[in-house]
């Protein structure tokens, strides 16, 4: 053997730290958790309060499904408008001015059918049947998709 100094045979392993540990997180990452944490409940929140301002419409398409003249469906969208406008302004609408007031509020267009069916229901004969699914068909429609009325200070 070589007695050198700088002889290869002295010459030792690289002495490599111990890897970063995953745990404990540095300071900056509990700062994420937390945002996300509060993130997450600020949305539960607001997915709460949103399904508890819809329940009229749910009760209103059970009410619905069970309804099987056009009084009763004519019945089921005023009581679903009124939680959404003052009664003031419903309170007066009847025939074509309670049409003419669903169609300005719906998303979809009022079929002609619907309309007359609606606007004509309390004079005809209660005995007298007549399709009402076009008329159903509208109204699960309008009841889902229709926008809450901000009230004005006029």
């Amino acid at each position: 053997m070589n007695g050198s100094a700088t002889s290869l045979d002295r010459l030792h392993d690289i002495v490599v730290p111990p890897p970063v540990p995953w745990w404990p997180p540095a300071p900056g990452w509990y700062v994420l958790f937390a945002l996300l944490v509060a993130l997450l409940f600020f949305f539960t929140i607001r997915a709460w309060q949103k399904w508890r301002a819809n329940a009229y419409r749910r009760a209103a398409l059970r009410e619905l499904e069970t309804a099987h003249t056009a009084a009763a469906v004519s019945e089921i969208l005023r009581r679903t408008a009124l939680v959404t406008t003052p009664r003031t302004t419903l309170a007066g609408l009847s025939g074509p001015q309670w049409t003419e007031w669903l169609a300005t509020h719906s998303p979809t267009p009022l079929p002609q059918q619907v309309g007359e069916l609606l606007a004509n229901e309390i004079y005809r004969d209660a005995d007298e049947p007549h399709d009402v699914e076009a008329l159903r068909h509208y109204a699960t429609n309008w009841i889902r998709h229709h926008q809450r009325q901000v009230p004005t200070d006029t």
